[in-house]
């Protein structure tokens, strides 16, 4: 049985719910190694997530994104692993894996496939000369032998500004688990009307714009399922934090919602939304790479660009002047034809047998 190595230094949020569901098909055909880094969001029971048959390897080195990329033991480490595992195919998972895994590992003798779930150049929490950085970091490791997965269209665009040795394959849900769900997932009105987002409260999720919106419509509750240091900025009297619960229990607040907003700065190709957009729910996004690769706007959600444009499609869909169940149903359709993670699964082993040029 072929081996895999997976290699995430951020073993939490988006790249955490990635790997327990690719893995969970991965692991009837090769022998899985995962080998991660704890972050404040890496749930204290992680292990549990996953099939006893994946060896899970945690690696003390890997100290968050920058504090990975500048530590020497963490290439050290990574070397070490590849030279114990011996595996068929590497795979690398986020900005950091990607540059650690990537210069650590001997390209030429394995294959190697590396994943961003978002360019660290497109974050726009950071100075110019930073992003630049990051530019200069990925363009510089893509000159070695290996190949890019994009998981959305719009992120493969990027990849290829680097490296012409790419190609992309859409993000996916594990639908068997949300299915059960659709039958509690009304589309009738809740008492009060609910609009929802959900993940940590920090500057990529734009939480000022959330409170603006939120504002504009103080009839309406709002709920922000997690928790984070922007806090603060929620300010709105309609607006409540759950602060970090179960994913039992943010699924269930996802579906006593009637819409759900991403206002997001930048993003991969958010799981968050392919599970609301299943469920349901009336989408409203922002305009970025991931977002705007998954809502067709008027078809099955809405991109919008200001406050008013939220407020406003929001407020016309409770009026029925724009018909919201349509757009939901055809939503839920679309996940359930293009992002399911059975497809993510399969095209992944196509991709990983393909000879890297």
């Amino acid at each position: 049985m072929k081996k895999i190595l997976h290699i995430a230094e951020p073993f939490a949020t988006g790249v955490l719910s990635f790997l327990i569901d690719i893995t969970k098909r991965q692991v009837e055909e090769y022998e899985i190694y995962i080998a991660y880094g704890i972050r404040p969001l890496t749930p204290p029971n992680v292990e549990s997530l996953f099939d006893k048959r994946i060896h899970l390897i945690k690696v003390d080195s890997f100290k968050g994104a920058l504090g990975t990329v500048v530590n020497p033991k963490a290439y050290l480490d990574v070397h070490k692993l590849y030279k114990q595992i011996k595996p068929d195919i590497v795979h690398l998972h986020s900005s950091a894996s990607g540059f650690v895994g990537r210069w650590a590992i001997p390209c030429r003798k394995t294959k190697v496939f590396y994943t961003p779930h978002g360019f660290s150049f497109l974050m726009q929490d950071g100075s110019a000369l930073k992003r630049k950085t990051f530019w200069l970091l990925e363009y510089l490791s893509a000159k070695r032998k290996s190949k890019i997965i994009a998981c959305s269209e719009g992120e493969y665009k990027e990849a290829l500004k680097l490296s012409k040795n790419s190609t992309y394959v859409n993000n996916g849900i594990n639908l068997k688990e949300l299915i059960p769900l659709l039958a509690s997932s009304s589309l009738n009105f809740h008492t009060p009307i609910t609009v929802c987002t959900s993940g940590r409260i920090l500057y990529q999720k734009n939480p000022p714009l959330f409170n603006q919106i939120a504002q504009l419509l103080p009839e309406i509750r709002f709920v922000w399922i997690g928790e984070g240091e922007l806090k603060p900025e929620l300010t709105s009297p309609n607006i409540e934090v759950t602060g970090w619960i179960t994913r039992e229990k943010a699924l269930e607040t996802l579906c006593s919602s009637d819409f759900f907003i991403l206002p997001s700065l930048w993003e991969g190709l958010p799981i968050s939304l392919l599970e609301a957009m299943f469920l349901k729910k009336r989408c409203l996004v922002s305009n970025v790479i991931g977002n705007r690769d998954v809502i067709r706007s008027g078809k099955n959600g809405f991109i919008c660009n200001k406050p008013e444009e939220y407020a406003t499609i929001i407020r016309r869909i409770i009026k029925g002047e724009i018909n919201g169940t349509n757009i939901a149903e055809q939503a839920s359709k679309d996940v359930e034809n293009n992002y399911n993670a059975a497809t993510m699964a399969n095209k992944y082993s196509e991709i990983y047998c393909q000879p890297i040029l």
